[in-house]
């Protein structure tokens, strides 16, 4: 299981070696699945951004927070949601009522500059009209050009204080991200290893999920959080 964001590219430049470390396992017929918590493009985008940076990848390839999402709000008979997510996001919800309307559900990603206050208010309004808290993951930061950038993290917690409800996580470095993304791969937990660049999300939440981890020195990797841990 390989992260994306930090492991194979930061911003729009791919991090060097990655690219031959993907096609080193196609050739060597090692299975494997980008499993990360990017939730401002669908899957589909997130497949045509890899091209546009030389990666082939089918979309079969990639495991993504937000369709993690999905299947779970499936699996939990679900149907209505209130969406806090980017627009090119909703793809990835085909199927669902998307609405603000006593949804069952309020789903909460990575806006970015969309968190405004409005947003963040309509979507505590649902929870107090009895919908469910769902984290598409709560990532507390990301890298980007510019440097450190908030992520979803801060803005559930913010929902979760207001609204005195805790959110479902189903991202990761959830164990039930983990278990799907292993079926998918049809292979027991024994026999896979998380790689990322993420301590919190990749590392500790692969091996609390029983897998092997492997950390990178690349994206938000820093000395400090290893002693940390």
């Amino acid at each position: 299981m390989i992260d994306l964001d930090g492991t194979v590219y930061v911003g729009r430049d791919l991090i060097p070696g990655s690219s031959e470390a993907i096609e080193r396992l196609r050739a060597a017929g090692v299975p494997f699945l980008f499993t990360t918590n990017t939730s401002r493009m669908s899957r589909l985008d997130i497949v045509a951004s890899l091209g546009s940076l030389g990666l082939r990848v089918d979309s079969s390839e990639v495991f993504s927070a937000p369709v993690a999402a999905a299947r779970w709000l499936r699996d939990e008979g679900v149907r209505r949601i209130h969406l806090l997510v980017a627009d090119s996001t909703r793809a990835d919800f085909a199927g669902f009522e998307i609405t603000d309307d006593r949804p069952d559900a309020v789903l909460v990603g990575d806006l970015g500059a969309g968190f405004t206050f409005e947003r963040l208010n309509s979507g505590f309004r649902s929870l107090r009209a009895g919908a469910r808290l769902v984290a598409i993951h709560r990532n507390r930061f990301w890298l980007t050009e510019a440097g450190p950038t908030l992520d979803a993290g801060p803005f559930v917690a913010a929902l979760e204080y207001a609204s005195q409800k805790q959110a479902t996580l189903v991202g990761k470095p959830s164990p039930a991200f983990f278990d799907a993304a292993s079926s998918l791969l049809g292979i027991r937990r024994e026999g896979l290893a998380v790689v990322g660049d993420d301590l919190e999300t990749d590392v500790l939440g692969g091996r609390a999920a029983g897998l092997s981890t492997i950390q990178v020195r690349t994206g938000k990797f820093d000395e400090t959080m290893l002693e940390e841990a």
